[in-house]
């Protein structure tokens, strides 16, 4: 059996590296890493890749929220990752995190100085104190007071030197620890010393004169572009001799890019409606970092701003996937190919599926049904491999001319489909969705006439008649208006016999 070769990335950056055989200390006893990152929005993605069959092992894991100023993070800025290349307290035991119970609110392991000490061990003296140390534990970095209570010097008047393991081609940040805490210093002048770094003279400290006695002082150096796989500090006497209570050695490692947000939504709706199986790895970044292609099936590159990755083909053919195409696919507008032949699929195809981006698309040999979107008809397609499905209605006829114009569509094994050569023609009024929009309009006139029609008759044979108990006679108006002139004409002809009488009364006729 042999130790396993993996690799980590944090936030969709590689920081970690591990490779068989490690080394025989770290094979007994194991390795301690640690690192600080930004996470901008909320999730801290961490990620273990196998290398080979090999799979990643890791005993435990630990996350721990620090200030965000920690470090300088303003001038160092947010885009750089902090991976710990070395962090060691002078004159005393390993503390913190993992080797004691000592505080340290960002849970930071310090390891012994000692194994990394050049020089004559002989001429090293330990200083420490129980005194109260000031400026410790506070914000933003919170270094332990423990760390500034013991401290080395030399004797003799020579240089302390350490000689830390490093890589080469990379900036680093080496962070200083001081504390005057000899009571013999009581003044500015009295210990003055050199910082070398790798032979160069980056600064000149005098504790006393910058922060008094028994109080913390920190300072960092950044050494940029590193050309060798060793990083020596070297503290070299002035006036006394030098004192150091803790050294920290970081990689500043710069962030990769990242998977446009948009497209990781889209992506992650994908990894749920397709059922994308464990064992393709679809966790974590999409596409980060670019080294892995860690997702399987899944290609990306650079944005036109290189400000983030983006999707540009989806190979999942013959996987067994049984699910469905999510809209979400929508957002992948830099999408150039998408396979996901020979599966179980169910369901329409998208109706935002069609970026112009979108060259090749191959959906064949599934169980997809309903309509071909117009959307597929305004993309840049030069490949369309649509055949055995359960499509259905009118093709659009510039659809079918990609064959006619270099690229190639095959639309057979849909019996539904119609309207374009090689296909059935489409039925009376039949559109792209099925019934066209001037059919339905047809229909939709025919009906309300036929509707009217049954509405009036329903209106004369019931309600009507239920209201005249099915008497069609004269309207009650009508009666009474001939009635009214019947008796008109009575009343004139008795009028015209009376006058008749009166008449013959006034004037009698003579007898002869």
């Amino acid at each position: 059996m042999h130790s396993p070769s993996f690799d980590t990335s944090v936030e969709g950056t590689l920081v970690f590296s591990w490779r068989s055989p490690w080394r025989e200390a770290i094979s007994k006893s194991g390795a301690y890493s640690d690192l600080f990152a930004f996470v901008a929005d909320g999730e801290a993605d961490i990620c273990f890749y196998s290398i080979a069959t090999d799979a990643p092992v890791i005993g435990s894991l630990e996350i721990v929220q620090v200030d965000p100023l920690s470090y300088d993070s303003s001038s160092i800025g947010q885009d750089v990752i902090l991976v710990n290349y070395g962090r060691f307290t002078c004159g005393s035991d390993q503390l913190g995190s993992g080797f004691s119970n000592d505080t340290d609110l960002f849970g930071r392991a310090w390891q012994s100085d000692a194994d990394f000490r050049l020089g004559n061990m002989a001429a090293i003296k330990t200083i420490s104190t129980t005194r109260t140390i000031l400026a410790t534990g506070q914000p933003p970095n919170y270094f332990p007071m423990q760390l500034y209570q013991s401290a080395v010097t030399i004797t003799g008047g020579g240089a302390l030197e350490y000689q830390l393991s490093v890589d080469a081609k990379s900036d680093y940040l080496v962070w200083f620890h001081f504390a005057e805490i000899d009571s013999s210093v009581t003044m500015a002048g009295q210990r003055v010393f050199d910082v070398l770094i790798n032979g160069r003279n980056v600064s000149r400290i005098d504790i006393f004169k910058q922060v008094g006695s028994f109080v913390a002082l920190n300072w960092y150096y950044t050494v940029n572009n590193l050309n060798s796989t060793v990083l020596s500090v070297k503290f070299v006497p002035v006036v006394g001799p030098p004192l150091i209570c803790g050294l920290e050695n970081y990689a500043l490692v710069p962030k990769d890019l990242s998977t446009v947000p948009e497209q990781v939504l889209a992506l992650r709706a994908l990894k749920e409606s397709l059922r994308i199986p464990d064992r393709m790895g679809w966790n974590g970044d999409p596409c980060a970092p670019p080294s892995w292609d860690a997702w399987e099936g899944v290609t990306c590159h650079p944005n036109a701003a290189n400000s983030g990755l983006v999707v540009s083909q989806i190979d999942l053919g013959s996987q067994g996937l049984k699910g469905y195409i999510s809209e979400q696919i929508s957002l992948l507008t830099s999408l150039v190919s998408l396979n996901l032949s020979s599966n179980s699929l169910e369901g329409t195809i998208p109706a935002g599926l069609g970026q112009k981006s979108l060259v090749q698309l191959d959906l064949s040999y599934n169980m997809l049904s309903g309509s071909i979107p117009e959307s597929l008809s305004s993309a840049s397609l030069q490949l369309v491999l649509l055949n055995n499905n359960q499509l259905e209605g009118q093709v659009q006829d510039k659809l079918y001319s990609i064959g006619l114009h270099g690229g190639a569509i095959d639309l057979s094994g849909n019996k539904g489909l119609c309207g374009v050569p090689s296909l059935p023609s489409c039925p009376l009024f039949w559109g792209k969705d099925g019934l066209s929009t001037a059919g339905k309009i047809a229909i939709g006139l025919s009906s309300v006439v036929v509707l009217s029609i049954i509405v009036l008759v329903i209106y004369i044979c019931f309600i009507r008649k239920g209201e005249n108990d099915y008497d069609f006679g004269l309207p009650q108006d009508l009666i009474s208006l001939a009635a009214k002139r019947n008796k008109y004409h009575r009343q004139k002809s008795l009028m015209l016999m009376e006058m008749e009488t009166q008449s013959a009364n006034k004037f009698p006729v003579n007898p002869h």
